[in-house]
């Protein structure tokens, strides 16, 4: 075993998470976020809920990357999106969460290409080259998901359900670290 997987497996505070990123590349980012087990109550002073819809919650934002926490509620679910051309990693804190991934068909329809269920400390992918895709809090609970963009994303394409076309939409926090 090398240095640095003995780094990566020894990880579990955010500040941790935070140095290993910025020392890292984007290459090391998969290996990384796919080794730490942070202690239980790590993202305590980075949550805030809302009953209305999921909250983004903004740890570190800098021209490498982006580290968001995902506060969801019970049936919360994101609109249909891409990634506004980055890559994304989201790891499950709390919860289970249903990803559904589409395409665009030949009529410019969305189609489910693949849907998969997340658990604690389980990791997805995605960039824009394999669809667009919404994340769903299955569990009838509080649940954290915790997202990593290799470059921050400060807009993305968001599929109108009501109108069957994307918007651009600007991208916010609704809190700061």
């Amino acid at each position: 075993m090398n240095s640095q997987d003995d780094t990566t497996e020894t990880l579990q505070t955010v500040n941790e998470l935070i140095t290993a990123l910025s020392e890292g590349e984007r290459a090391t980012y998969n290996h990384i976020i796919r080794s730490i087990r942070f202690h239980e109550n790590a993202f305590e002073k980075y949550s805030s809920w809302s009953d209305e819809c999921y909250t983004r919650n903004c740890i570190i934002d800098n021209e490498k990357f982006e580290l968001i926490l995902i506060c969801w509620c019970e049936g919360h679910r994101t609109s249909i999106h891409d990634h506004g051309g980055e890559e994304c990693w989201v790891k499950v804190i709390e919860g289970e969460f249903k990803e559904t991934i589409y395409k665009k068909n030949e009529t410019d329809g969305l189609a489910i290409v693949k849907t998969s269920i997340s658990k604690p400390d389980e990791v997805t992918y995605m960039k824009d080259f394999m669809g667009f895709h919404r994340l769903e809090n299955l569990s009838n609970k509080r649940s954290l998901s915790l997202h990593l963009y290799a470059k921050p994303i400060r807009k993305c394409n968001v599929f109108n359900e009501t109108l069957k076309t994307f918007e651009s939409k600007d991208l916010c926090y609704n809190t700061t670290a």
